[in-house]
């Protein structure tokens, strides 16, 4: 079976993409197996658990009795009532919750800082100790000794 003028082009055209595409597949499968993307994945993962964690900590374990030191107030059910709609349904601006969230970040970033310095003193390199002086050194040294008691009246 031959193939016309236009067939060929577009065979050609249809090798070039199939060409490239798998090229590209290629060079992703690349990118993705490097050790960089997988750590920033299990990053990401962990860090929306810890968010959870924390988030579950602020609001579970925190507020409750922070909101009992302070008359018994619920922080999630803390709200401003601005008018009603006209259903008669309250339009409300809930700093309640602005508060929970803004103790949540509070305590991620101090857990964070924390990590990072931790990690920090870790990777700092021990101070380098000095060698052993070597035989001829230490000969010399008691030399050097010896030298200067005789000397001394």
């Amino acid at each position: 079976m031959a193939l016309n003028e236009e067939s060929r082009e577009i065979y050609s055209a249809g090798k070039v993409v199939l060409g490239r595409s798998y090229s590209f597949a290629q060079e992703f499968l690349t990118f993705i197996k490097r050790g960089n993307v997988m750590d920033l994945a299990v990053g990401v993962i962990i860090g929306g658990a810890f968010g959870k964690i924390v988030s579950s900590l602020v609001a579970d374990i925190l507020m409750p009795p922070l909101g009992y030191l302070i008359g018994g107030v619920k922080f999630s059910e803390l709200h401003a009532v601005l008018g009603k709609t006209p259903d008669g349904k309250p339009v409300t601006v809930n700093y309640g919750n602005f508060l929970q969230a803004g103790v949540d970040f509070l305590i991620i970033a101090f857990c964070v800082f924390l990590l990072i310095k931790l990690i920090n003193s870790l990777m700092r390199a021990p101070a380098p100790v000095p060698p052993a002086p070597s035989d001829e050194v230490k000969l010399l040294t008691e030399i050097r000794d010896l030298l200067k008691t005789s000397k001394e009246p």
